[in-house]
């Protein structure tokens, strides 16, 4: 498996520079000891879970300053690759005790995916550098900064590949998506990882080991900025989940149905390929598709939508849309909530995603039109004598992937 593969190469190498760097000695100590204090903060700073991209981004980018670190204020440095990733590891692993303590600590592919991503960057740089071939072929000036810069790039991509394959076999979405997403996410922190890890290295070159506090303070500052924003996405997410038991406390709907609705939705949507932000709106409508019915005067019965006539069906899903409006959520979320009643070919992806999941789960569970012959099997075969007109034949499909994916295994759509 590439997860496994990958933590035992990572693994492997943590132990071989730790090895070297006892053996030989440490060079430049001062030099290692202030990159190994910047790393260690920057995780002791880490925020988010395992499911972030980049919960410790400053101990990325002095990470990434380190292995690309030819001079320090004018002398050359000699410290190599298996310095760089001894001080990676040292500092890593002292910062991560009080995480650890508190139960919260580094996931396995995390710290693989750092390792190996640092180990590239400085196998790529050190050894060209140290042998002085770098500065005979390019000199010190604009085209040094221009190979730190195709380092880097190199560097990100490789990353982007390894942790789109690590979530792939983790979790056996489509390899395509999760790449895509990967690659995305570096125009976001990403980016900045790399663009400040850069302008550390040739700052230090310039001005000596006084760069580091100046130019971590940006990267600090984003990071504060982003645990912000995820607490406001934490908090939005809250509200909704709340809306969405509302038609359970009200006795509209089963317990749970809601939550299993857009377990479902998202995996079918990852199947399709959806981009993260498809995802987010996905998962909200998911959660909301049945609040229409909070405005009916005669609820129906156990809230299975799908079994009724399809005026009525459009009716509780134009009542959900309005009252989606009045809540302040995404416009998009309404407009699936309020489509999903509609004939597949008219609606969105997401509608359609969102319609077939809910008739699914309503039959599944023997409560809807399906009645004593309720069940998984037959809530499949139903679906798709059904893609005549009410469901999408490769929608249906990419439901009975996931569920059997998920029933194959702990890795299927329970993640995510």
């Amino acid at each position: 498996m590439p997860a496994a593969l990958a933590q035992a190469v990572a693994a492997l190498l943590a132990l071989t520079a730790l090895a070297w760097t006892l053996w030989h000695g440490i060079t430049e100590g001062r030099t290692a000891l202030a990159f190994g204090v910047l790393i260690g903060l920057g995780e002791l700073a880490r925020w988010g879970s395992a499911r972030t991209r980049e919960p410790a981004p400053l101990g990325a980018a002095g990470a990434l300053a380190y292995a690309l670190l030819g001079e320090n204020a004018g002398h050359h440095t000699h410290h190599g690759a298996p310095q760089v990733i001894a001080v990676v590891v040292a500092a890593s692993l002292v910062a991560a005790v009080p995480h650890v303590a508190r139960g919260k600590g580094p996931s396995p592919d995390q710290v693989a995916r750092r390792l190996l991503s640092v180990g590239f960057a400085a196998v790529c740089f050190q050894p060209l550098y140290n042998s002085g071939l770098l500065a005979e072929r390019v000199g010190h000036g604009p085209y040094f900064a221009l190979v730190i810069v195709a380092v880097l790039v190199l560097t990100a991509l490789c990353d982007a590949v390894l942790a789109a394959a690590m979530a792939h076999a983790r979790t056996r979405w489509p390899f395509g998506p999760l790449l895509r997403d990967e690659l995305r996410a570096l125009l976001g922190i990403g980016s900045a990882v790399c663009a400040t890890g850069a302008v550390m290295a040739l700052a230090v070159a310039v001005a000596g080991l006084w760069a580091l506090p100046v130019f971590s303070l940006p990267l600090l500052l984003t990071q504060l900025s982003f645990r912000r924003y995820a607490a406001v996405r934490a908090t939005y997410r809250q509200t909704i989940a709340s809306l969405a038991r509302a038609t359970e406390i009200a006795g509209c709907t089963p317990q749970g149905h809601a939550h299993r609705v857009a377990r479902l939705s998202k995996a079918v949507g990852r199947d399709l390929g959806l981009f993260e932000p498809d995802l987010t709106v996905l998962e909200h409508a998911a959660l909301m598709h049945d609040i229409g019915q909070l405005s009916l005067v005669d609820p129906v019965p156990e809230g299975a939508t799908a079994g009724l006539p399809e005026a009525e069906q459009r009716r509780i899903a134009l009542l959900g849309g309005a009252v989606v409006r009045q809540t302040g959520v995404d416009p998009a979320v309404a407009v699936v909530v309020e489509r999903q009643a509609d004939p597949y070919r008219e609606q969105p992806l997401a509608a359609r995603i969102v319609r077939t999941a809910n008739a699914y789960d309503e039959m599944a569970r023997g409560e809807g039109p399906s009645g004593a012959l309720g069940g998984p099997l037959h809530a499949l075969e139903r679906l798709r004598l059904a893609t005549g007109r009410d469901h999408q034949p490769e929608v249906v499909e990419s439901l009975a992937r996931v569920l059997a994916r998920e029933r194959s295994g702990p890795r299927g759509v329970g993640r995510g």
